[in-house]
């Protein structure tokens, strides 16, 4: 069941003000850092059901456009749950949309800002060392933050003994994109078709 809300101006401004502070942290895009938007938008707030959640990035991981899709979906989720307090109407179109452009906003205006001005930075020092390093380093980061979105989207179900093939299918996708060149979107598909058909 969704849950229905009564977001105060403070509460939307805490929402774009965590989505900012993530923003900088989307160091392999905003993926990364769903963990944490988990742990914010479902566990603390309780402003979105973990079944709400995990459909966001699915269904924007699913359809074509960039992946951030999940953030305005998150967003759109949100408003809608706080304009069923309202009645619904026109309320939750609204308010979806609101919580579209405060989720995009918090998400893509500091990351934005700071890419923009240290791209052109370190493109014009790119021979340094620091520069090199800094690269260098960032690569285990990013892969960690992958394993841990990875692994809440694989134990959201938290039945384990029913859903190891959920668990076999992480597995082997990782595998398969980890020693293969197979595109992602057969991978997705595939996917997709599987739990169709109710096999995971």
């Amino acid at each position: 069941m969704n849950p229905v809300l009564t977001l105060t101006a403070a509460d939307w401004l805490g929402m774009f003000q965590h989505f900012a502070s993530l923003s900088l942290l989307a160091v392999g895009g905003a993926i990364t850092t769903a963990p944490d938007m988990h742990r914010y938008l479902v566990d603390e707030t309780r402003w979105l059901s973990d079944s709400q959640f995990t459909s966001s990035i699915a269904l924007a991981q699913a359809a074509p456009g960039p992946n951030i899709l999940f953030v305005a979906l998150m967003g759109w989720n949100v408003g809608l749950n706080a304009a069923a307090s309202l009645g619904g109407g026109w309320h939750s179109a609204a308010l979806g949309a609101w919580g579209v452009l405060v989720a995009m906003l918090g998400i893509m205006l500091p990351s934005s800002i700071l890419t923009y001005t240290a791209t052109r930075w370190a493109h014009q020092h790119r021979e340094r060392l620091a520069i090199r390093a800094f690269k260098s380093g960032m690569a285990p980061i990013v892969i960690a933050l992958l394993l841990a979105t990875a692994w809440l989207l694989t134990v959201s179900h938290n039945q384990p003994a029913r859903d190891w093939p959920i668990y076999a299918l992480t597995l082997l996708t990782t595998l398969i994109v980890w020693r293969t060149k197979v595109h992602m979107l057969w991978l997705i598909g595939i996917g997709a078709l599987l739990g169709a058909l109710g096999w995971v």
